[in-house]
């Protein structure tokens, strides 16, 4: 019985851990949609490494931007 319960808490404890991981997943995909990047590229590296995706994120250039004033 205590190695079930036991199993169960890891098993919750890996959920939640899973669901963080995928929430802050989105931060660098936003940021670069935003700027007219790819959102599910982004979201894609930002599951696998997300320190990088989340600088890269803020660094590119924004797309999105109008041209130049006249």
């Amino acid at each position: 019985m205590v190695l079930a319960v036991s199993t169960l808490g890891w098993v919750l404890i890996g959920l939640l851990l899973l669901c963080i991981w995928v929430a802050l997943a989105f931060w660098p995909a936003r940021v670069a949609g935003r700027k007219g990047h790819s959102f599910f590229w982004y979201f894609i590296f930002s599951l696998i490494f997300f320190p990088a995706a989340l600088i890269t994120a803020y660094v590119v250039h924004d797309r999105s931007a109008a041209g130049p004033a006249v």
